[in-house]
């Protein structure tokens, strides 16, 4: 099933230049930090990887199992990225790698200097934070479904760092590099709100709105309404939400109603217009167009894969 939060657009090597078929490896070096393009094309296990600086990892292509921290190892799929923090030592299998169903995947290693000056000037800059204190990366969160906003800057940057050819292409990337990490920010923290809204909801007013927003799915939702829920000017809600979670709260609330679709049509052999009516949406068009944006396939389609 084609998604949107998938990354694409990244080589594979030659087969005559392939060094090795387990964690073959392809590197392109920028200024505070390091491309790296991983494939495997055959089975393997206990392969360790480790960096001194920190890695943004994201999977490509195929399936891994990672062991970090001492931890049970977990399913490492397309659509995920997991964070390691410098000189943590990955143990990755691959226990379905084969040469016609090789895994591809990316570890973005990041200076320590890039991600301290770009978290500084925003705790500089943004400091009026709702959800948490501070800007920053929270390494306890770090295993993530990709947001269509991160994987869109993932994109962008494996673009720079593998065709990029002018000789501004290290200001480029550094100026990508602050994006990316303002995005894994934010993704950290929709992720942790969606694992914490009720706890937090009693004493934060984002996650207080964040629960409203669900148990009203199906009612019409104004941001007026929000704002007032959250004890904010309609203007300062906006600006705040978005900061911290990366989407405006309208655009949080399509993709909540497009998240409680897709789940009906996993579940049951409802038709498409019952779907968009018990998800909240009043026009069966553009419930149709947006789940084809966000999904990458039309409600029935989407239904008739995963119905069998």
């Amino acid at each position: 099933m084609a998604q949107s939060n998938f990354i694409a657009g990244v080589p594979w090597r030659n087969p005559k230049d392939l060094k090795t078929l387990v964690e073959n490896r392809t590197t392109y070096t920028l200024d505070n930090c390091e491309l790296n393009i991983f494939e495997t094309h055959q089975e393997a296990e206990n392969v360790n990887l480790v960096f001194g600086d920190l890695v943004l990892t994201t999977m490509l292509k195929g399936k891994k199992v990672m062991h970090l921290f001492e931890k049970p190892g977990f399913d490492y799929l397309p659509g995920e990225s997991v964070i390691v923090p410098p000189n943590e030592v990955m143990k990755i299998d691959f226990p379905e790698a084969k040469w016609d169903n090789p895994t591809q995947c990316i570890a973005l290693s990041i200076s320590k200097e890039m991600i301290e000056n770009t978290f500084n000037m925003l705790n500089e800059r943004f400091s009026d934070r709702v959800l948490t204190q501070e800007w920053g990366l929270d390494l306890t969160s770090f295993h993530l479904i990709n947001t269509n906003e991160l994987s869109e800057i993932i994109n962008r940057f494996i673009k720079i760092g593998v065709k990029e050819r002018s000789r501004e292409k290290d200001l480029i990337a550094s100026l990508a590099l602050k994006e990316l990490l303002i995005r894994l920010s934010q993704t950290q923290a929709r992720d942790m709100l969606e694992k914490t809204y009720k706890q937090l909801a009693s004493g934060n007013r984002l996650a207080y709105t964040v629960e409203y927003i669900k148990k009203h799915l199906r009612e019409t939702i104004s941001l007026e309404e929000l704002a007032s829920k959250a004890c904010m000017s309609k203007a300062h809600f906006v600006r705040s939400f978005k900061q911290e979670l990366g989407l405006t709260p309208m655009e949080f609330v399509l993709k909540e109603r497009l998240k409680l679709a897709r789940n009906y049509l996993k579940i049951g052999d409802f038709q498409v217009k019952e779907v968009a009516c018990m998800a909240g949406f009043k026009n069966i068009s553009y419930f149709i167009r947006a789940f084809k944006q966000e999904f990458g396939s039309t409600p029935k389609v989407y239904q008739t894969g995963a119905l069998g």
